[in-house]
C-alpha cells in the first residue's frame, strides 16, 4: 500500500499494454484497447483531481491572491525545467500534470489540419512533407470528434473536405463577432464558426455549456472535454489508472529490440517495475524526449530509441499574434469564454517567405470587470463609476503562427538541476526564424486593418518581438520513414524497439498554424488500431 491511505500502486501482475501519460493520447489508447479486451495500465505522473473541486480551482484563478500555477498545482521541484537560446520558454505556465493532462486547462478549440500541412516541402518548398497525408486521418479525425464532442459548423470554405456532420451543432456567434463581420465584409475577409470541444448541447452525459466564462484555466461544469472523461471510460472497460506514478526509465530487454518494464516511482519512495507486452509513450512534447533520454543504456547510449539522434530535436511551438484596440462603444467583451470565429483566409496562402497563420476574433479582450474591481482601491459608486468607463469597449483579433522544424531547437536533459526524484530537468532551447517572424508581422497587418475598419483606436500589437508560445509541443520525436532521421514510423511504432509507440504532438513533422489536439486525438486512436494488430 502506498503512503497515501489505501491507495494500491504496486504494479499489475499482468499487462498487455502499458500506457504513460493520462492526457487526451493516453485516455482515447487507454480506452480503445481495454474495450478490446486488453489488460491496459495507465502510469500518470499527477495526480487524480476530485471534479467537485472545480469550483475552488476556478476561484484561484480569478482571485489575485493566487499564483496562476497554483491553479492546478503546477510548480516545485517536481516540476522543475531550464531554457536557454533566443528566447526564454515559460514551460509550465502552459501544462498540468495529473489525470487528464492539459486538457484540465486548454482553450478546447478543435480544428483538423489542412491538406497542405502534411505537405509543406511539396507545396511551400521549406520544412519536409509527413509520411502520412490527410487522408489517412480523415477517418480518425472523424472519430475522434465523435469521442470528444465537437460542436461546429461546415461553413469554413478553407476547411480540408469532410462528409461527416459535427456531433453537435456550432456556438453561435458572439456580439462582438457580428461587430467584425461588418468590417470583415468591407475587407472581402470571410469569417467562419470554430470547431469547439465543448458542448453546445448535452453531449455524452455532460451538460451544455452554462458560460462560466472561465474555460481557460478551468471549467466548472463539465461541458468542455478534458480527457479525464475517456480516462473513467477506460477504467469501467477494465483498465487500472496509478496516479502519482511518474516513470524514471524505460529497461529494455538484453537484445535491445523490445521494452521489458517502466519504471515508476510511488509517494512512498519506493520503485516498481511495471512489465508489458506493448509500451505507449503519452506524456507530451516535453516529457516524451525527456523520458526516452533519461532510459539510456549501454546499447542506448544517447538515449532509447534515439539511433537517429532526432529524440529531443526539431522542438516547435506556435506563435501569438495579436492586435487589440478600443471602439468607443459597448462590445460584450469577457462575456464568451472561448472563441467562436476564426478565419482561415490566409492560412494556404504560406510559401517560403511568409508561412501559415490563422485569425481569432477573442471574446474576451480587456479587462474583465472583477479584474478591474480587483486592480484598485475604489469601492461603492467610485468603482461602478471607473468599471463603467474602463470596461466593455475593447476589441482584440488574435493568431496562430507556425514555426519550421529546426534542430537547433530541442529539449535536452539538464544534469545541473533535478527534479524530486533526483533526474535531471528538461532543457527547452527555442529561438524564432526569420520565416516565422515575417509571418507574425504579416498576421499584425492583417489585423490591424480588420480593426482600423472597424473604427477602433488601435492600442496593443503582440509582434515579433514580443510573441509567445501557444505551449502546443511538438516535433521532438518526429515521424518518419527513414530511420537515421526520424524516430517513429508511420504507426507510430519507434523505429528502434518493436513493441515502443508514440502517440503524440512529439511526431508532428511540422506544426502547421492550427491548435494540434485534434490531431493529436486521430493519431491516438490510429496508434491504438496497430497496437491491437501487434497484439
Amino acid at each position: 500500500m502506498s503512503a497515501d491511505g489505501d491507495v494500491d500502486r504496486t504494479p499489475s501482475e499482468r499487462a498487455d499494454v502499458c500506457v504513460v501519460g493520462a492526457g487526451p493520447a493516453g485516455a482515447l489508447v487507454a480506452h480503445r484497447l481495454s474495450a478490446r479486451g486488453y489488460d491496459v495500465v495507465v502510469l500518470e505522473a499527477g495526480e487524480r483531481f476530485d471534479a467537485a473541486d472545480r469550483p475552488e480551482r476556478m476561484e484561484r484563478a480569478i482571485r489575485p491572491g493566487h499564483d496562476p500555477l497554483e491553479v492546478w498545482d503546477m510548480g516545485g521541484t517536481r516540476d522543475a525545467y531550464t531554457a536557454d537560446g533566443e528566447r526564454f520558454y515559460p514551460l509550465n505556465a502552459g501544462r498540468v500534470k495529473g489525470v487528464g493532462g492539459t486538457t484540465l486547462h486548454w482553450q478546447g478549440m478543435v480544428m483538423r489540419f489542412h491538406e497542405r500541412d502534411f505537405e509543406l516541402r511539396s507545396r511551400a518548398g521549406v520544412g519536409r512533407d509527413w509520411p502520412i497525408g490527410y487522408d489517412d486521418l480523415r477517418p480518425y479525425y472523424a472519430e475522434a470528434e465523435s469521442e470528444l464532442g465537437v460542436a461546429g459548423a461546415d461553413d469554413n470554405p478553407f476547411a480540408p473536405p469532410r462528409e461527416e456532420p459535427f456531433p453537435m451543432p456550432a456556438f453561435r456567434p458572439s456580439y462582438s463577432d457580428s461587430l467584425f463581420a461588418d468590417a470583415c465584409e468591407e475587407l472581402g475577409i470571410a469569417m467562419h464558426s470554430v470547431p469547439n470541444a465543448r458542448n453546445s448541447e448535452p453531449y455524452d452525459d455532460r451538460s451544455e455549456c452554462v458560460g462560466y466564462g472561465t474555460c481557460k484555466p478551468v471549467c466548472p461544469s463539465g461541458a468542455k472535454y478534458s480527457a479525464d472523461v475517456h480516462v473513467r471510460k477506460a477504467e469501467r472497460e477494465g483498465a487500472r489508472v496509478v496516479d502519482r506514478a511518474p516513470v524514471q526509465r524505460l529497461v529494455h530487454g538484453d537484445d535491445g529490440e523490445r521494452v521489458e518494464a517502466a519504471v515508476y516511482a510511488t509517494p512512498d519512495g519506493r520503485e516498481h517495475r511495471q512489465e508489458a507486452r506493448e509500451f505507449v509513450l503519452a506524456a507530451g512534447g516535453v516529457e516524451i524526449p525527456r523520458l526516452l533520454l533519461l532510459s539510456k543504456s549501454e546499447q542506448y547510449p544517447d538515449g532509447l530509441a534515439n539511433s537517429s539522434g532526432a529524440v529531443g530535436r526539431y522542438f516547435m511551438d506556435h506563435l501569438f499574434a495579436g492586435t487589440s484596440g478600443r471602439l468607443g462603444e459597448p462590445t460584450r467583451q469577457n462575456h464568451v469564454g472561448f472563441v467562436t470565429s476564426e478565419s482561415h483566409q490566409f492560412y494556404d496562402d504560406g510559401d517560403a517567405d511568409v508561412g501559415a497563420f490563422k485569425l481569432e476574433f477573442l471574446n474576451y479582450a480587456g479587462p474583465s470587470p472583477v479584474e478591474l474591481a480587483l486592480s484598485g482601491d475604489e469601492w461603492g459608486d467610485d468603482l461602478l463609476g471607473s468599471l463603467r468607463g474602463a470596461y466593455g469597449d475593447h476589441v482584440a483579433v488574435g493568431g496562430l503562427v507556425g514555426q519550421l522544424p529546426r534542430k537547433e531547437n530541442r529539449v535536452t536533459l539538464d544534469p545541473s538541476t533535478t527534479d524530486d526524484h533526483g533526474n535531471p530537468v528538461p532543457r527547452i532551447r527555442w529561438s524564432l526564424d526569420d520565416r516565422t517572424k515575417r509571418t507574425i508581422r504579416r498576421a499584425n497587418e492583417v489585423q490591424r486593418s480588420i480593426l482600423e475598419e472597424l473604427g477602433a483606436e488601435v492600442g496593443t500589437v503582440v509582434g515579433p518581438t514580443s510573441t509567445g508560445p501557444a505551449f502546443h509541443h511538438m516535433g521532438t520525436t518526429r515521424m518518419g520513414t527513414d530511420p537515421s532521421e526520424s524516430v517513429v514510423n508511420p504507426r507510430l511504432r519507434t523505429h528502434d524497439l518493436a513493441n515502443l509507440w508514440i502517440p503524440s504532438s512529439s511526431v508532428f513533422v511540422t506544426g502547421g498554424a492550427l491548435n494540434p489536439t485534434l490531431t493529436i486525438a486521430a493519431l491516438a486512436l490510429k496508434a491504438a488500431d496497430h497496437v491491437d494488430e501487434a497484439l
